[in-house]
């Protein structure tokens, strides 16, 4: 079952990318490096202290940034374009060793899930920002940061459990797909609105 299990934790921290992707880097790397763990395929990489470090800096600010409203959803625009292909790159990394028949899905299907988790984080701030108060945007950035965290440490400890996540996200995330869908695209409009020097919160309640 060796096979499944490096299948899990190649799905399973690819779709933590997609909600924090330089947590489920540094917990991996830490793993490794100080938790005993072998990690499979090119994940070895990452008990390097250049890159738990960097990771780990990033993953300071962005638990911050994650905290302030309409700062949160301009950082989510910015990391469309980072945490999905690393989501992809992670789970390519892990399965490397396996045969090519099963690196390539993998890679397409991490990627997928990266996207997917991605969305929905960045769906779920826009619902906060919406919300008269900003409490909501620091109980999300904390729930996220324990989901991600967690789910890294399921898919390396518990793969049967991190794949009936995945498999329980999936059907929630194509069930609820629309509503994510139509707010990723509410976002996109707000944000450029944002940088025409408009009010970003007066473009997403309008609808851009």
């Amino acid at each position: 079952m060796e096979w499944f299990s490096t299948l899990s934790l190649a799905l399973g921290t690819a779709w933590t990318s997609g909600i924090n992707l330089y947590a489920t880097v540094s917990v991996l790397g830490l793993l490794q490096r100080l938790g005993g763990v072998k990690l499979p395929g090119g994940l070895d990489v990452l008990d390097n202290w250049w890159i738990i470090g960097i990771a780990g800096g990033l993953y300071i600010i962005e638990f911050f940034a994650d905290k302030v409203p309409y700062v949160d959803s301009v950082w989510d625009v910015v990391h469309t374009f980072i945490r999905v292909p690393a989501g992809a790159v992670v789970a390519y990394a892990a399965v490397s060793d396996m045969d090519p028949s099963i690196v390539i899905p993998a890679t397409l299907i991490g990627g997928g899930f990266a996207f997917a988790s991605h969305g929905t984080k960045a769906a779920a701030r826009m619902g906060a920002n919406l919300s008269p108060e900003p409490v909501s945007n620091t109980v999300l950035s904390l729930t996220e940061d324990v989901i991600a965290i967690g789910g890294v440490l399921l898919a390396v400890f518990a793969p049967i459990v991190i794949a009936v996540v995945l498999v329980v996200f999936s059907i929630a995330f194509f069930w609820f797909f629309p509503k994510i869908l139509r707010a990723i695209k509410k976002l996109w409009r707000g944000v450029r609105a944002f940088f025409r020097g408009e009010s970003l919160s007066d473009v997403v309640r309008k609808g851009g």
